[in-house]
């Protein structure tokens, strides 16, 4: 008799315990499959920006792969093409296609994505993915540049200073690196440091003209 309830009541005790384990139980499952939302586009702009954009997606645990496919192949959405063909090229979350990844750089980067201009011209300046062609990334950053990329026009300036793209561009890109605004001294600091080396490869009155605020044409 007395191990009988000795037996009942660890049988309560344990029931007491699950009990109690339930709601946490339930919140882990919860926590575990909650729906994430499709990014917007200022974050979506965001993440690209500070390059986290892949990682995001694979922390999302792939739950938006339908839906950027969608916004980038139907909807036809600069931003989420360029992601879409990100996670194609580097196979995130789908099976790794780089001749559909580029090809959705492109579309984006004819819409007038900056960003996709930009990530082109990385690739054709490194070589990765594509033939190395830094003559082919210039022609990529110049739109880049002139809607006011930063990281465009520093690296245009940069490939200039290196001899590639044409000389009629230098006065221009110039212009626009020297007078940008920028959030920080190491940025600057490198900015004038390209600057210096384009200006040897002009004469004296481009480089002044392209100093002005307002540059002027010949």
């Amino acid at each position: 008799m007395q191990v009988f309830t000795l037996l009942s009541l660890r049988v309560v005790m344990l029931r007491t315990a699950l009990v109690a384990l339930l709601p946490l139980v339930s919140s882990m499952c919860f926590a575990e499959t909650q729906a994430v939302d499709i990014y917007s586009q200022d974050q979506l702009l965001d993440l690209i920006r500070s390059d986290q954009y892949l990682a995001k997606v694979k922390r999302d645990d792939c739950q938006l792969v339908q839906d950027i496919e969608a916004r980038a192949q139907v909807l036809k959405q600069p931003l989420y093409q360029f992601l879409w063909g990100e996670m194609l090229n580097y196979g995130t979350c789908v099976k790794a296609n780089p001749v559909k990844g580029i090809a959705l750089l492109r579309d984006s980067a004819e819409q007038g994505s900056s960003e996709a201009m930009l990530k082109l011209a990385e690739y054709y300046q490194s070589g990765k993915f594509v033939i190395r062609n830094k003559d082919r990334a210039v022609h990529y950053l110049l739109p880049a540049a002139a809607s006011g990329d930063l990281p465009a026009r520093m690296m245009l300036v940069r490939l200039f200073g290196e001899g590639y793209g044409s000389p009629r561009d230098y006065e221009m890109a110039y212009h626009w690196l020297y007078n940008d605004v920028f959030s920080d001294e190491a940025t600057k600091k490198k900015a004038l440091s390209l600057l210096q080396v384009l200006a040897a490869k002009m004469p004296p009155s481009a480089v002044a003209r392209a100093q002005q605020e307002q540059l002027r044409t010949r």
